[in-house]
């Protein structure tokens, strides 16, 4: 029976963690849920409408270059019309005629007054008279009526077209700013792709992490139970003390709980995958790593250059010296609303009424063209004030820029060491791993000859855990490190070579 005992502690401390695939499950590879997450990245597509919006933003500025058409009309009722003559003179042309006409009477009645004889003629001239007053009645009226405007209705329409010559320059920072932000735009895709991609790995090796300590806590467990039975034979046969069954009996609780919460904790962790990768949240699935004995394959060393390669290929420094050009930009654009501005204009106009001819109940216009020039005279220091400010925003985003580097090179400095670190973790584990393997041998041996307690054989299995434990740790450790690693050089990408 204590032969039985030995060959289970042997083939636990000695074999490899394999798993048996499970039959048409989906096996993904880190390589794989960069890829989704990325695809799938809800912050990534926000990034991705922003650089569209930039994009069109830049294509709306060059645009400003090109002559402008536009179109405006419109239609006015009034109550009352404007009038070119006022009461008085139109009353004396619509009755012009008539005081004529008897202004002339009066004159002939003085006449015929003053000759008696000349009375007989008044009949022949009054009809003619009469006559006359009413066609200069009828032609006064008619030049009263050509001086109404009607304006009561009062309708307007211009076709124009404006081509800026001179704009103080803001057309041409204001192109350059928009191709800036359209370049910032992709740099912020690639800095949230490098932190999505990130994020993935966190989750895709806790997986890994916990999937490798379930294998481990079940094969703890396994080697428990079978020592528990074992031990109540022998405790039947009076080769085992009552003392070395609670023994295995706590042991056996402390596995089964272990695994409880190995269970637990893998499944949220995959659950986190899922979310990141936009995979639904109960998705079946195995990563490669999980069936690997060794997860951590061989990793090169933090390269000594690697401050200089973090300045040439970290997003947020392109970020913050493509920002620079911009507040470089706004500053011109500030100062050019306070330089003079200077277009070409042109056009069609047409109203109703028409003054072209007098005022005719037509529409009519005419084409014009023509310069306009605008010229800032004096603003109280306005234009200086803003451009200070414009100026001082631009040196604090310079600030900014120093305070990243020096940010950056501490980031490079602290994920060397870390990867350094974890590289000699894991050396230490793999030596410890060794040591716990024998150390289980020895005191399986031991406890078969009798000269070791059966305490000092479950203190061995423990340690033995523990060791597989840190080992797992120290894989994941160094596999995280070269993940911050990269990110910290601005090289991690969803095809990185694992």
């Amino acid at each position: 029976m204590c032969l039985s005992i030995k060959a289970v502690v042997l083939a636990v401390g000695m074999s490899s963690l394999a798993t048996v695939p499970i039959s048409g499950q989906r096996v993904l590879t880190l390589d794989s849920c960069r890829s989704l997450a990325v695809q799938n990245n809800r912050t990534l597509a926000q990034s991705r409408l922003k650089k569209e919006m930039a994009t069109h933003t830049k294509k709306a500025a060059g645009t400003n270059y090109l002559p402008k058409i536009s179109l405006t009309a419109g239609y006015v009722l009034s109550g009352k019309e404007i009038s070119i003559l006022s009461d008085d003179q139109k009353n004396a042309l619509r009755n012009g005629g008539t005081i004529v006409s008897n202004s002339l009477a009066e004159k002939m009645q003085e006449v015929v007054t003053r000759f008696p004889d000349l009375a007989r003629l008044l009949p022949a001239f009054s009809e003619p008279l009469q006559q006359a007053a009413a066609g200069l009645n009828q032609l006064g009226s008619g030049v009263a009526d050509a001086f109404r405007t009607d304006t009561r209705n009062m309708a307007m329409g211009a076709l124009l077209l404006k081509q800026p010559l001179y704009m103080g320059g803001k057309i041409r920072a204001y192109d350059k700013i928009t191709r800036y932000s359209e370049n910032l735009a992709d740099l912020q895709i690639s800095a949230d792709e490098q932190e999505t991609i990130l994020e993935v790995d966190q989750a895709y090796w806790q997986v890994v992490s916990l999937a490798h300590r379930k294998r481990l806590a079940d094969k703890y467990l396994a080697t428990l139970q079978k020592l528990d039975a074992d031990v109540q034979k022998l405790v039947g046969e009076g080769f085992a003390t009552r003392s070395d069954e609670l023994q295995v009996a706590v042991r056996l609780n402390e596995a089964e709980m272990l695994q409880t919460k190995v269970d637990d904790g893998l499944v949220l962790s995959r659950m986190l995958l899922c979310q990141l990768c936009g995979l639904p949240l109960d998705s079946e699935f195995s990563l490669k790593e999980e069936a690997q004995d060794d997860i951590a394959s061989s990793i090169p060393a933090a390269e000594p250059d690697g401050v200089e390669k973090a300045y040439a290929h970290r997003p947020e420094i392109a970020m913050l010296e493509t920002a620079n050009n911009i507040y470089g930009e706004k500053v011109k654009l500030v100062r050019s609303d306070f330089l003079p501005h200077l277009s070409l204009v042109g056009g069609y106009a047409m109203t109703y009424p028409s003054v072209y001819n007098s005022f005719e109940k037509k529409f009519r216009g005419d084409w014009h063209v023509g310069l306009l020039l605008q010229v800032p005279i004096w603003n109280w220091g306005e234009g200086r004030h803003k451009v200070r400010a414009a100026e001082a925003e631009a040196r604090m985003n310079q600030e900014r820029l120093y305070e990243a580097r020096e940010k950056i090179e501490l980031q490079v400095t602290q994920s060397r060491f870390r990867l350094t670190e974890a590289q000699r973790k894991l050396a230490l584990a793999q030596k410890s791993l060794s040591k716990a393997d024998e150390n289980v041998r020895i005191a399986t041996l031991g406890y078969q000859e009798g000269v070791i307690p059966l305490s000092d054989v479950l203190l061995a299995e423990t340690g033995w855990l523990e060791a597989n434990s840190n080992k797992i740790d120290a894989e994941i450790d160094i596999l995280l490190a070269r993940s911050l690693w990269n990110k910290s050089l601005g090289t991690l990408t969803i095809n990185e070579n694992n």
